[in-house]
């Protein structure tokens, strides 16, 4: 494969004639002018995704991100990396929280071995993606070489480009990933790392200042990576980096991309950094209760659709924010405007 990695191009979806009309359908139907408050601003990014006045909702998946991490020998996590074989097992077997809500809604799911450090057995809804056993030790050396970071990016894109639906969650699972995760969003953010690191798993006071001791010296070991690609590397997880090219291939095909929380999140920075436009298709889910998430919303100008105080991933959050943008679109389909209902609108909203 050859060592160079081509991005695809991100379509923009500035259009402001599609934009007025999706606007004066939204105002003309039977309501008072803004009085489904938020759900209409989501109705008009889903038309001009969509690039259509009927926007609608096709076969949505879930793609669950799954790897270990190399510094997680430090005891950054509350949890052994065993776990993350471990859940990968659970999501298999259908019984975390994300097969919950994907059956819940009938969102397709797939678990992707992004780099776990086991040996996974065949299953139908696992996809061998694994780049290597889990990443190194950013603490010691990068994370990942940087033609490891590039085949992921790769194989995220090549993931996405056949799938069905217009819809992508990306979830992910590793023991680790929010000192990845707070590690990239430091450097690439250009903000204190405190600021970005939170007890990700469930760390007591004594465990997070430990964990943010050994994330300050993981960022003094690499003071040269500050560009996109040699960030993901130097900093980041494999199945960070995948999921960075899932999301810039769907972009790229102008798929709706229902964002989880945190980890999902830098991901979404991160494929930004290297394909800007990409976070024009984001819908953002919630609000996680990882601290670093806020400083992500706002350098990412996004305001999320729920805050109930979750920090599981998995991209759970987004597959509960999931029902909002069917509503959205069924909304804006199927709601009679005042010409058709015969209903007296007030002033400008009237036909």
């Amino acid at each position: 494969m050859p060592n160079t990695l081509v991005l695809p191009a991100i379509p923009s979806l500035a259009n402001p004639e599609l934009q007025q009309q999706l606007q004066q359908a939204i105002d003309h139907k039977t309501k008072p002018l803004g009085a489904l408050g938020r759900l209409e601003a989501l109705a008009l990014q889903l038309g001009m995704i969509q690039g259509s006045l009927n926007p609608v909702i096709r076969q949505p998946q879930i793609r669950v991100f799954a790897a270990d991490h190399g510094l997680a020998r430090h005891g950054v996590s509350a949890y052994p990396s065993s776990v993350t074989a471990q859940m990968v097992h659970n999501f298999l077997q259908g019984g975390a929280a994300i097969n919950v809500f994907a059956r819940q809604h009938g969102i397709g799911l797939r678990v992707v071995d992004a780099g776990v450090d086991a040996e996974l057995p065949p299953h139908p809804d696992l996809v061998d993606g694994k780049i290597r056993r889990g990443s190194r030790d950013a603490l010691a050396e990068p994370a990942m070489s940087l033609d490891e970071c590039r085949r992921a990016l790769r194989f995220g894109m090549a993931l996405v480009a056949d799938m069905p639906g217009n819809l992508l969650i990306p979830g992910e699972m590793g023991i680790g990933n929010t000192s990845a995760a707070s590690l990239l969003l430091a450097r690439l953010g250009d903000l204190p790392l405190a600021e970005c690191t939170g007890r990700g798993t469930g760390l007591d006071e004594t465990g997070l200042a430990h964990k943010t001791k050994t994330l300050q010296q993981v960022l003094a070991r690499h003071p040269g990576a500050t560009a996109p690609l040699d960030t993901l590397a130097a900093l980041g997880g494999l199945e960070i980096a995948m999921m960075a090219g899932a999301l810039i291939q769907a972009a790229s095909q102008r798929r709706i991309l229902l964002m989880d929380g945190f980890i999902a999140g830098v991901a979404l920075l991160v494929a930004e950094g290297l394909a800007p436009g990409v976070r024009q298709y984001a819908v953002f889910a919630h609000r996680s209760a990882e601290p670093g998430h806020a400083h992500l919303l706002r350098l990412l100008d996004a305001e999320p659709l729920l805050n109930l105080g979750l920090r599981l991933g998995e991209g759970s959050g987004a597959a509960l924010a999931y029902p909002l943008l069917v509503s959205a679109c069924a909304f804006l389909n199927d709601m009679a405007s005042f010409a058709e209902a015969g209903v007296s609108g007030s002033g400008h909203a009237a036909p």
